[in-house]
């Protein structure tokens, strides 16, 4: 009769740990609703937005021509490959990407920063107008806008 408690025929049936999966211990995967837009592939370098071209079937040149002179360029079919289904045949944007009236674009994330800088300087200039404005009807017997301190002292300990 073999021993069928021996260390040896033990260590033989054993299976390594990295080799078992858990699936009974993972959590199931849920349902979610598909994003609105596909998300492009990023490009180093590069700053994607979707820009309205359409509204309800109309065309809206003026947003797609303010967008061109600031540098957002469409971005073409042959450069984001997974999009080919989303060429509508009858879109004036021919062999681009668009998809419920919004155009793929793209512009050098130097411009981006660039933007961010002139419109950081614009809303300073803004906020110290309407700031300078405010405090010029300010009267020290009538402050409209008093600094307030607070202050916490702790108890002596006995």
């Amino acid at each position: 009769m073999a021993n069928v408690g021996s260390k040896t025929d033990v260590g033989a049936n054993k299976v390594p740990r990295e080799a078992t999966t858990r699936n009974a211990s993972e959590r199931p995967q849920s349902w979610h609703p598909a994003a609105l837009l596909p998300e492009p592939d990023k490009q180093p370098g590069y700053v994607y937005k979707w820009i309205r071209a359409s509204t309800l079937g109309k065309a809206d040149p003026r947003n797609i021509s303010s967008k061109i002179r600031e540098g957002w360029e469409a971005v073409r079919i042959e450069e984001q490959p997974k999009f080919s289904m989303f060429a509508d045949p009858e879109s004036k944007f021919k062999d681009n990407i668009e998809v419920g009236g919004l155009l793929l674009c793209k512009i050098p994330a130097e411009f981006m920063k660039q933007r961010e800088q002139h419109y950081a300087v614009e809303n300073k200039r803004q906020l110290d107008s309407v700031d300078n404005n405010f405090m010029r009807e300010n009267n020290p017997v009538m402050p409209l806008f008093r600094e307030r301190k607070s202050t916490s002292s702790f108890g002596k300990g006995n």
